[in-house]
Order: C-alpha cells, then sequence, then structure tokens
C-alpha cells in the first residue's frame, strides 16, 4: 500500500504545482467563467484546471513504471496507453470547450472517440460479475463500455457547480473504491499490484492536489477539461475491476463482494448520477434539451435550503462517503455490519441536510458581481 501512496503524493504534488501554470494559461487565452444567471460565483473566474488534474496523472503514471513493485502492470502497456491517450484526448476536447464553448454534439462526438480508443487498446467489459462469466459477443461489450465511459464523464460534468464539488466527491469516492481494489486484488492474487489501484491512486492524488486551488472562493474551476477527464479516468479504473476479474478467483469469504465491482462504481457516482438522470427528465418534461442549463441540480436545491456554499459542499462530500465507503465495507465487514453502519451514516447525512443548520446561511464576503474581461468570445 506504500508504493500506491507514494504514487497518490506525487500525482498530488504535479497537479498542485502546475495548477497557478492552467491559471495562468485560462487568463491568457480567455477561458474564463462569465457570471451567468445559473451560476453561483459572484466574479468572472479562469477554468482550465483539468490541465493541472492529467498532468498531475500523466507524471505520477509516468514515475510508477521505475517502481519495481509495479513492474507487472507495465508489462502489457496497451490499457494505461488507451487510459493516458484516452485521457489526452478528453482533456484536449475540455480544453477547447473552456475556450471555446463546443456545442453538446462536438463534444459527445469527441467522448465518444475518446472512450472508443479506449476499449481498442483493451480497456473494456467482457464480463460482469453475476452468476459467472458471461460471455458476449465483442461488438456489444464495446458497444457497453463506450456507453459507461461517456455516461460517467457527463455524470461528473454535471455535478461541477460548486467549487471544490466535483474534485471531492471524486477524491472520496476514489478513495473507497481504491481500498477495495486493493483488498480484492490482496485475496484473489499473489501480486499486490493491481492497474485499477494504480490508476485510482493517481485520480485520487491528482483531486486532493487540485483541491487547495478550487475549494471556496475558487482561484480556478475545474472545466470540462477537469470534469469530463476525471470521469473518463474513474469510469476506466471501474471497467477494468468490473469487467476483467474472475467472480470465481473470489475467495468464500468473499463470495458476497464479487459483486461489488459492478455495484461499487455506482455507488461512488450515486449523486452525479442521479443529478444527470433527474435534469434530463426535469428538462425533457418541460420540453427543453436534455442539455439546456438550469439552477435545479442537487447542489443548487443544498442552497436553495439555506445552506451556505462550504456547507452545501461538506454535505455533498459526506453523502459520498456514507455510500462509497459503505459499500466498499463489504469486502471487510459482514452485511449485518454494514447495513447498521449505512444506517446510521444516512441518518446523520439527512440530519446534516434537513436538519437545524438549514437556514442559517451566513451571507458570503464576496465582491459584488463584475462584468466578465472582454475577450474575442465574449466581444462577438
Amino acid at each position: 500500500m506504500r508504493v500506491y501512496l507514494l504514487v497518490l503524493l506525487i500525482a498530488a504534488a504535479v497537479s498542485f504545482l502546475a495548477t497557478p501554470l492552467a491559471r495562468w494559461c485560462a487568463l491568457r487565452w480567455g477561458a474564463i467563467t462569465a457570471v451567468r444567471d445559473r451560476d453561483v460565483h459572484v466574479i468572472p473566474t479562469p477554468r482550465l484546471g483539468g490541465m493541472a488534474i492529467f498532468a498531475g496523472m500523466a507524471v505520477a503514471i509516468g514515475m510508477a513504471s521505475k517502481l519495481p513493485f509495479l513492474s507487472a502492470v507495465y508489462d502489457n502497456p496497451r490499457p494505461l496507453v488507451g487510459i493516458v491517450g484516452g485521457g489526452a484526448l478528453v482533456c484536449a476536447l475540455g480544453v477547447a470547450d473552456d475556450i471555446w464553448d463546443l456545442d453538446w454534439l462536438t463534444k459527445l462526438m469527441g467522448q465518444v472517440l475518446a472512450a472508443g480508443f479506449l476499449a481498442w487498446q483493451g480497456v473494456q467489459l467482457y464480463q460482469l460479475p453475476i452468476g459467472g462469466v458471461t460471455v458476449g459477443s465483442t461488438r456489444m461489450w464495446t458497444f457497453i463500455t463506450v456507453l459507461t465511459v461517456v455516461i460517467a464523464m457527463n455524470a461528473v460534468n454535471f455535478v461541477d457547480g460548486l467549487d471544490g464539488l466535483a474534485a471531492g466527491v471524486l477524491a472520496i469516492g476514489g478513495s473507497a473504491f481504491l481500498l477495495y481494489s486493493y483488498l480484492l486484488t490482496k485475496d484473489t492474487s499473489s501480486s499486490y499490484a493491481s492497474l485499477a489501484t494504480l490508476v485510482l491512486a493517481v485520480l485520487v492524488g491528482s483531486c486532493v492536489g487540485f483541491l487547495p486551488h478550487n475549494v471556496y472562493p475558487a482561484k480556478i474551476f475545474m472545466g470540462d477539461s477537469g470534469a469530463m477527464l476525471l470521469g473518463f479516468v474513474f469510469s476506466a479504473a471501474a471497467v477494468v475491476v468490473t469487467g476483467q476479474i474472475d467472480p470465481e478467483s473470489v475467495s468464500e469469504r468473499a463470495s458476497f463482494p464479487a459483486f461489488l465491482p459492478m455495484l461499487l462504481p455506482f455507488a461512488v457516482l450515486l449523486l452525479p448520477l442521479l443529478d444527470m438522470a433527474l435534469a434530463m427528465v426535469r428538462r425533457v418534461g418541460a420540453g427543453k434539451s436534455p442539455f439546456h442549463p438550469d439552477r435545479m441540480h442537487l447542489h443548487h436545491r443544498l442552497l436553495g435550503l439555506g445552506h451556505s456554499h462550504r456547507r452545501a459542499v461538506v454535505i455533498m462530500y459526506v453523502w459520498t462517503a456514507v455510500i462509497a465507503f459503505g459499500v466498499a465495507a463489504l469486502v471487510t465487514f459482514s452485511t449485518t455490519v454494514v447495513a447498521w453502519a449505512l444506517v446510521v451514516g444516512v441518518t446523520l447525512a439527512l440530519l446534516a441536510t434537513l436538519g437545524p443548520l438549514r437556514g442559517r446561511r451566513r451571507p458570503d464576503r464576496t465582491p459584488p458581481p463584475v462584468p466578465a474581461p472582454k475577450t474575442p468570445e465574449n466581444v462577438r
């Protein structure tokens, strides 16, 4: 585990140090989020934080290749090429969107291309851990893989609406998934080296390094370049665990957790997926495009309940931790113990969400809105 912690720290350090450079690029290139009706921030804020997050991931994966403990992971480089190369495509797509505000169809085509490249490099589902190994046609599994990755990218993008929210949710949920992946590899293999665990350590580290610059009041947003990248990398790790582990190799003691590789990714992304699903139903029901922006996301609703910006983010963190670590705990603890722990955790989360803290929101000590600086984009 110490090796993965070292990789995590490398990713965090690089991401932290690269963020000021990403902010400088955003200011120079005009990648600035103006204040819009649906936004919570009150001053124009640079984005392109995804560039720093990707730098942390790429450098950490490159340096990890020099560690003897992880040499087996690099014996077959194709999956890592798919994850890093696909991540680079997603980050580049997000940078273009952060600068020029691409239309939704262009972004969707780019997401499908990146997910297809990931599957082409061998990171794709070919079984589900339910009732043994399920084998289907290659085209079917490729389609399911691409669909899964695209949904995850957009789900994280939907939840990226408050300072520090998306990075914190992925850091917390990714930590739970990292621990689960490590323990599962330990139970089912003679070697602790695992591609999924490595990728999750890099993901968590990059989020942790970016967070100090992104917490309220944020100096920089991650933008689509970061939100889509986090969704892409997390879903890639989930695909590796979910679709490429043999349920028969799981010990009798861990027989129930054999189902977890499919359940845990949904638990980690439960809030983003729920937010995305509700938004699409709400918008389509109103006769609008499912991509039409509004102020009805889960974080907007928390603000509407009277929570401050920071408290709303912390509440989302709490819900993510309760669900993700609760499900991941099944790999070690009995179902009864986990169920009672979840009851306590959900009760505390509900009290934090609907309890006496509501309605005591202090006014934010931030300057009044100012117009966005003139750039070629908003001058037109």
